[in-house]
């Protein structure tokens, strides 16, 4: 619409050639994502399976920015076809309160004029004079009424008519403000979905479409955003999804892949789907930042970015995708919804979204579906990152002995337990096998999510690795019986040997003592060594007075009293002795590290725990 916009045109204006328009758009969307699927899927799969040399490399390099370009087409078509598919929706809304004033003005047999004024007929009698008061025009108000100034007095009994018109005059007034309004916002961002000349999408074009999509976003909350049940159960969300048309599904995926791929019953294929897509977003919104925190992201997103495009085996499914907080990402290796067995890893200290999250705990998932792989072929693993672990060094935890608190481990695990309700609810097999694995603080958060009433939904088995403790006195308290509870605990790993946090003051105090007399009697290095020494000392008096079965966090897992199944892992090397630092605390996972504690993790994770190697409890 153009020009000013009268109540003749709201009314003929046909919302239906809209959502025509906007069902161009869409099939222009689907085509562009079915041909970016089949280069990722057939072509690309198809070069690196049979190809080798520069000449196949230049292919593989053109044929992925052949697939970012044909994804921009699809996520910019399905931006224009969800604007205006709710252009239509607010559109027929306006329409439809101008239609009701017309039709109660054409009972009342009132005249509409051009100006939107509405004339009315005499009635009524004049008080005093007994005559009938003449008919009128009321020119309309777009003002609320609450907003309206009160009516001047026009002297007693009033032809009752004039208000039944006025009435109607407002009305009209105020639906062709309405559509004039909403032809404004809709015509302003229309205009802003235009892409640039030229066959190559840049990163800056990545940028303004993740721009676009906020922009569309607002605009179709009530259209499409509301109808979300975020608060429901994640078998009411899979019921809700099922439920929906296929061209409803493809809006929803189009302009709302942060939601959609984030919420827990989903089924994984879409969920990929939308992370993928909102991955690209993600990435186009911190290009166009550049301060430390979101470069540092960026890279991180990039990594998982590249893994995504060159495939392989197991298939990568992204599960989640966020910016919140440290970051959020969740990625299975095998597809969690036709799997029989299925883990979830939870990472812990110092875990964000970044190039260490990316190369390295993303490896431990694949890993873990890898060795399962071999004894069950039905077998996915995934890495959860999900909430926010604590982001401290080594040396904040030995400098203050309350810095590392349970608060975010409690926290995740209600977000935990609502992802594992969620692969519970869209499985396809009759009773799932499901392994809950918590490494490092990680095992915090997997203990306090067993501890919550029900348990950690659908989880038969609890595997706990390098941990401090999970704030359960017994294997008995996590809800699966302690003969479904593995712990891993490497004797060179200083997690798992963590003090108790008396044991941890003791040290830190004497530490600090010592520093201040070291420095006295030698400078810094004298204050090194006077630290170590008191601190060791310190640390030893109050081991005397301590219980040997506790830790950080309560009962140490690998400890007889807590009645888990430990089952056999490498040594790891000394952290002073053979320089190896936390390096016992990050081998489980690794077959090239530790053989016999990755092969009994995927013992466990394919139902197969009963034939684990087992080691003496501490």
């Amino acid at each position: 619409m153009s020009g000013v916009l009268t109540w003749a045109q709201l009314r003929e204006v046909k919302c239906s050639e809209l959502e025509d328009a906007a069902d161009g758009w869409g099939r222009a969307s689907n085509r562009a994502d079915a041909a970016r699927d089949r280069i990722d899927k057939q072509l690309l799969a198809g070069l690196a399976a049979s190809q080798e040399g520069e000449a196949a490399e230049a292919a593989v390099t053109r044929l992925r920015e052949l697939s970012r370009n044909f994804q921009y087409v699809y996520t910019e078509c399905g931006l224009v076809r969800t604007t205006l598919n709710s252009f239509a929706f607010e559109l027929r809304g306006t329409q439809r309160k101008l239609v009701d004033a017309l039709d109660d003005a054409e009972v009342l047999k009132f005249t509409v004029h051009e100006d939107g004024s509405v004339s009315f007929p005499a009635g009524g009698e004049n008080a005093l004079t007994r005559e009938e008061l003449p008919g009128g025009k009321a020119a309309g108000s777009a003002v609320p009424p609450l907003l309206a100034p009160p009516p001047a007095f026009t002297g007693p009994s009033p032809n009752p008519n004039a208000a039944k018109a006025q009435d109607i005059a407002d009305r009209i007034a105020r639906a062709v403000s309405e559509a004039r309004a909403v032809d404004l916002q809709y015509t302003g961002t229309l205009r802003k979905l235009t892409a640039q000349d030229g066959l190559k999408v840049t990163d800056a074009m990545w940028t303004d479409a993740s721009g676009d999509a906020t922009a569309v976003r607002d605009l179709a909350s009530d259209y499409l955003a509301d109808a979300i049940p975020g608060d429901k159960t994640p078998a009411e969300r899979k019921a809700w999804w099922d439920g929906l048309t296929q061209e409803e599904r493809e809006e929803y995926l189009a302009v709302y892949p942060d939601r959609i791929g984030n919420v827990d019953g989903i089924p994984a294929e879409v969920r990929d789907a939308a992370n993928r897509d909102n991955l690209q977003l993600l990435m186009g919104k911190l290009e166009g930042q550049g301060d430390e925190k979101s470069q540092t992201r960026l890279a991180g997103l990039r990594s998982i970015d590249e893994q995504l495009r060159a495939g392989g085996n197991p298939p990568m499914y992204l599960l989640g995708i966020g910016d919140e907080g440290n970051g959020r990402a969740i990625v299975a290796y095998g597809n969690p919804d036709t799997a029989r067995n299925v883990s979830a890893y939870v990472p812990g200290l110092g875990t964000a979204l970044d190039e260490d999250f990316a190369k390295n705990d993303l490896k431990r998932a694949r890993d873990t579906a890898v060795g399962a792989r071999e004894y069950d072929p039905s077998s996915a693993a995934i890495v959860w990152l999900g909430y926010d672990a604590p982001q401290l060094s080594a040396d904040d935890i030995t400098g203050n002995a309350d810095v590392m608190s349970a608060d975010q481990a409690q926290v995740g695990a209600t977000a935990y337990n609502e992802f594992m309700s969620g692969i519970s609810a869209t499985n396809q097999n009759e009773d799932p096998h499901v392994t809950a694995i918590g490494h490092s603080y990680g095992s915090l958060t997997v203990g306090q999510a067993a501890q919550r009433p029900g348990g950690i939904p659908g989880a038969d088995d609890i595997v706990l690795l390098g941990s401090p403790g999970t704030g359960a006195d017994s294997a008995d308290d996590l809800g699966v019986g302690r003969k479904h509870v593995f712990v891993g605990a490497a004797e060179n790993d200083p997690v798992t040997a963590m003090p108790a946090k008396v044991e941890a003051r003791g040290m830190a105090m004497g530490a600090g003592s010592g520093a201040a007399v070291g420095m006295a009697m030698g400078g810094p290095v004298g204050a090194v060594v006077g630290s170590v020494g008191a601190g060791a000392a310190a640390y030893f008096a109050q081991d005397a007075q301590a219980d040997d079965r506790e830790i950080w966090y309560g009962t140490d897992p690998a400890h007889e009293a807590f009645g888990a199944q430990r089952f056999r892992v490498g040594d790891g090397p000394r952290p002073i002795g053979d320089g190896g630092g936390f390096a016992a605390h990050s081998n489980y996972f690794n077959p090239a590290e530790d053989e016999e504690s990755a092969d009994n993790i995927a013992l466990i994770v394919a139902g197969r725990g009963r034939e684990i190697s087992t080691q003496e409890h501490r």
